[in-house]
């Protein structure tokens, strides 16, 4: 009688997929980082034993496990071609991540620095959007999304997207823009007043609200150089 537990017997809070998504990557040894790409063990054994026991034939260095040959690899009770090739195509990936350079993030502490970004998206659309751009406390970018898209004259804008959006993403700074189609960058008494929303919403949340901006092809109003926030 077999009266070991698969994978899918275990506590939810021990499963490796369960728990990357709860606890996040850090929080998963190798093992169950390898199992979760491998899927499934052998009849006798999970997929978290499985590869502890190759690791532990490996001295428990990936390194040493990216040297194994595929056909070594498929010595293993439960590991067959396309499972040993997706282990090596992982060691692989860990090694060129290695070699590669972190990702410059813009940094977008100025009004003209948002603009010059955000214009792009924005230059060519014959309705109001609005968009928001989310930073970190370097005011460098985190990302920008789109949060509605309206009409000729004016888009509706929730508060309660925007603040969600930013907690989502970790930022800490936040800036809002949207087009006005006219080409005329001065702000109405609307934009004025949803300035004043996102901001106190801001506040409350301890979120910095930089800026915001709004964007016609070739020029900008922004409340920050004007004093309005």
């Amino acid at each position: 009688m077999n009266d070991k537990l698969t994978i899918s017997q275990w506590a939810e809070e021990d499963r490796p997929r369960e728990k990357l998504r709860d606890l996040g990557t850090q929080a998963l040894s190798n093992a169950e980082l390898l199992a979760i790409l491998i899927g499934s063990g052998s009849a006798k054994e999970s997929a978290v034993s499985l590869m502890q026991r190759i690791l532990n034939d490996c001295n428990n260095n990936l390194n040493t496990l990216g040297k194994r040959s595929i056909r070594e690899l498929c010595e293993y009770n439960g590991i067959g071609e396309a499972k040993a090739i997706t282990l090596l195509a992982a060691c692989e990936l860990g090694k060129r991540r290695q070699r590669e350079k972190p990702e410059e993030r813009p940094d977008l502490g100025s009004p003209t620095a948002i603009y010059n970004y955000i214009h792009p998206f924005m230059q060519d659309l014959d309705v109001e959007e609005a968009w928001i751009v989310l930073m970190n406390q370097n005011y460098k970018l985190i990302r920008a999304q789109r949060i509605s898209h309206g009409g000729i004259t004016e888009t509706a804008v929730d508060v309660r997207i925007i603040i969600k959006e930013a907690l989502l993403s970790n930022a800490t700074v936040l800036a809002l823009c949207h087009n006005h189609p006219s080409n005329n960058p001065t702000p109405s008494s609307d934009d004025d007043r949803l300035t004043t929303r996102v901001k106190k919403a801001c506040e409350i949340m301890r979120i910095y609200f930089l800026d915001h901006l709004v964007i016609t092809d070739g020029r900008y109003y922004s409340y920050q150089e004007h004093g309005k926030i």
